[in-house]
Protein backbone atom coordinates (compact mmCIF):
# COMPACT_ATOMS: atom_id res chain seq x y z
CA UNK A 1 0.00 0.00 0.00
CA UNK A 2 1.35 3.61 -0.87
CA UNK A 3 2.12 5.92 2.07
CA UNK A 4 -0.15 8.35 2.26
CA UNK A 5 1.74 11.68 2.91
CA UNK A 6 4.32 11.41 0.30
CA UNK A 7 1.74 10.39 -2.38
CA UNK A 8 -0.44 13.34 -1.85
CA UNK A 9 2.73 15.30 -1.79
CA UNK A 10 3.12 14.08 -4.62
CA UNK A 11 -0.52 14.70 -6.75
CA UNK A 12 -0.03 18.58 -4.83
CA UNK A 13 3.75 18.33 -7.17
CA UNK A 14 1.81 17.58 -9.94
CA UNK A 15 -0.92 20.28 -9.56
CA UNK A 16 1.46 22.49 -8.54
CA UNK A 17 3.63 22.29 -11.90
CA UNK A 18 0.46 22.10 -14.28
CA UNK A 19 -0.81 25.60 -13.07
CA UNK A 20 2.59 27.02 -13.02
CA UNK A 21 2.68 25.93 -16.65
CA UNK A 22 -0.64 27.33 -17.52
CA UNK A 23 -0.25 30.40 -15.40
CA UNK A 24 3.30 31.12 -17.70
CA UNK A 25 1.45 30.49 -21.02
CA UNK A 26 -0.61 32.87 -20.06
CA UNK A 27 1.64 35.38 -19.31
CA UNK A 28 1.39 35.30 -15.52
CA UNK A 29 4.95 35.28 -14.60
CA UNK A 30 4.77 36.58 -10.93
CA UNK A 31 2.17 33.65 -10.22
CA UNK A 32 4.15 31.23 -12.10
CA UNK A 33 7.58 31.62 -10.55
CA UNK A 34 5.68 31.62 -6.82
CA UNK A 35 3.70 28.10 -8.03
CA UNK A 36 7.08 26.93 -9.55
CA UNK A 37 8.83 27.78 -5.96
CA UNK A 38 6.11 26.27 -3.83
CA UNK A 39 6.69 22.96 -6.32
CA UNK A 40 10.56 22.90 -5.36
CA UNK A 41 9.26 23.48 -1.59
CA UNK A 42 7.01 20.11 -1.61
CA UNK A 43 9.33 17.95 -3.87
CA UNK A 44 11.67 19.09 -0.12
CA UNK A 45 9.30 18.19 2.04
CA UNK A 46 8.11 14.72 0.37
CA UNK A 47 11.67 13.85 -0.07
CA UNK A 48 12.40 14.28 4.06
CA UNK A 49 9.35 12.37 4.64
CA UNK A 50 10.52 9.95 2.58
CA UNK A 51 13.98 9.59 4.12
CA UNK A 52 12.44 9.75 7.89
CA UNK A 53 10.04 6.42 7.02
CA UNK A 54 12.36 3.89 7.57
CA UNK A 55 9.89 1.34 5.98
CA UNK A 56 10.39 2.09 2.93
Amino acid sequence: MPEVIPTALALLIVAAFAVALWQMAAGHLNVAGATFLSASILIYLRERQLRRDPAT
